[in-house]
């Protein structure tokens, strides 16, 4: 979604330096204000603008925090592993349930998503007055909507308790913002979402505008927003569109890739199952003085084995820093499943035939998130090599609607032989026999199918399992379903910490 939609890096100045973005959304008067107030003036700085929302969507911060990372390390597929228990302590705290308001990635996830949500309220604003073709600027403008519903998704699923801002803000009007009820966020993301629709294309070009959302991607999202809310028709309705006929291509061009593997080969940028991909290259020149500049995927390092060298015929991982192990538990559950090979590093066999080692991190399992481990034929070309793996990542796939719509439908008492065959297409994929369509059979399904891409936790939360799951880890029912607000977002200003963590909210 970052180098796929521009050619440079100037949208990102329009706002706001990178490092000034990094502030509180609270802030008086960001750094890049008055070239704000001078800017849009055409159909290229509007464009300009829409790529500047975009990019935050790929956001990773200078203390490494990634959606990915710090949702799978507190779920029970992964521990936060990394060299030691104090390697990235606010995942640490996330993983192990220590997190309080002082500690935790609660900072980086509210920045990233209120960064986006200030850039779209930004474009929105200037629009109207845009010299430039009213379709194309429908577009924009459907495009900015979507954005904005995506990061307050984020946001409500964190927070619950959140600030409802829906226009750029002014002077003493920031020092004012309260948070909202959490039926009031979900009303605009869904005002959002369906104003939308109308202004998206059918299907996106993935030579000249990969990334960009469709009219798929915006009832994805809202099928997901609606299951989230327990409105299960109409969160079937939406996916049913987006994903057709189970096996077949869809009205929006998805279909299930023929063969699991090829999902996660670096090169297989926006294929035919990619609903929402966000994008990364190694021809960044991000470096160690500005982590959160790079345009390459930092996970592909993160996930590595620790210390890792090859042997006589063993794959050419990268040396990674050992974050995210599996847990044996859910490797216990996946060893005799086809997708096994291709989702797990099992550093146990590759040790025992001499095609590698490796040096065991903090709470070390020896299995690793293969997936996204960086390969050493992937290795930038410039800038730092650790900073800049080209990996793009799925936020959405359609594997993953399939198993939601199957979940919708289930939960709410719909077509059971539509639910079977979305459950049955997603298993006939890797050569498994077709099973009933449970609740507790898409559970499972859920977890083999998109182990490490981020899902689990929150699937764990939505169906109310986090505390069987996760009890063991220091989960307590009642307080971590949501992370705390921020201490820097209550320091001047009217927002309440959420009582789970000491507040009144």
């Amino acid at each position: 979604m970052k180098k796929s939609i521009y050619t440079s890096i100037i949208a990102c100045l329009i706002l706001c330096s990178l490092q000034a973005c990094k502030d509180s959304f609270l802030e008086l008067k960001p750094r890049g204000t008055d070239l704000e107030d001078n800017y849009y003036r055409n159909r290229q700085e509007a464009y300009n603008g829409l790529v500047a929302i975009y990019d935050v969507v790929g956001y990773q911060s200078s203390s490494y925090t990634t959606k990915i990372l710090a949702t799978s390390a507190a779920s029970d597929d992964h521990f936060a592993g990394g060299g030691g228990s104090s390697d990235l302590p606010n995942i640490q705290a996330w993983s192990n349930y220590s997190l309080n308001p002082a500690v935790g990635p609660q900072e980086d996830l509210w920045r990233r998503n209120y960064m986006g949500i200030n850039r779209a309220n930004i474009l929105l604003s200037k629009l109207p007055d845009v010299s430039m073709d009213e379709n194309e600027k429908a577009r924009f403008e459907a495009e900015a909507r979507f954005l904005r519903a995506y990061f307050y998704f984020d946001l409500i699923r964190y927070f619950r308790n959140i600030p409802l801002i829906d226009h750029p803000l002014v002077g003493d009007e920031i020092y004012e913002v309260v948070q909202a009820a959490p039926e009031e966020i979900f009303a605009l993301i869904e005002s959002d979402l369906n104003a939308a629709m109308s202004n998206l294309p059918i299907q996106i070009s993935a030579t000249t505008e990969a990334g960009r959302a469709s009219q798929g991607t915006a009832k994805a999202l809202l099928g997901k927003v609606y299951l989230q809310q327990e409105k299960f028709d109409l969160a079937a309705q939406q996916l049913a569109d987006v994903n057709g006929e189970p096996g077949q291509t869809s009205q929006y061009g998805y279909r299930l890739l023929d063969n699991f593997a090829d999902l996660f080969k670096v090169d297989n940028k926006f294929n035919s199952e990619s609903i929402l991909e966000i994008s990364f290259t190694n021809t960044s020149i991000g470096d160690w003085d500005c982590i959160d500049c790079t345009e390459g995927n930092i996970l592909n390092i993160l996930v590595g084995p620790r210390d890792y060298n090859v042997g006589g015929g063993g794959p050419d991982y990268v040396a990674g820093w050992g974050f995210l192990p599996f847990t044996t538990e859910l490797v216990d559950l996946m060893k005799s499943d086809p997708r096994y090979p291709y989702t797990v590093i099992d550093m146990h066999q590759l040790t025992d035939e001499g095609k590698g080692s490796y040096t065991p991190g903090y709470m070390d399992t020896g299995y690793f998130l293969k997936k996204f481990a960086g390969r050493e034929a992937d290795r930038a070309e410039v800038g730092t090599v650790e900073l800049n793996f080209p990996q793009n990542i799925y936020d959405i796939r359609l594997a993953d609607t399939y198993l939601l719509e199957a979940e919708a439908i289930v939960r709410g008492g719909g077509n059971m032989s539509r639910a079977a065959d979305l459950l049955n297409a997603v298993r006939a994929r890797v050569g498994l026999d077709p099973v009933t369509a449970t609740l507790e059979n898409i559970k499972s399904e859920r977890r083999v199918e998109l182990a490490g891409e981020g899902h689990r936790w929150f699937d764990l939360v939505r169906w109310g399992d986090a505390p069987a799951a996760l009890g063991s880890r220091g989960f307590v029912a009642g307080k971590h379903e949501v992370l705390p607000i921020p201490l820097l977002e209550l320091d001047n200003t009217k927002l309440e910490q959420n009582k789970e963590y000491g507040g009144t909210k």
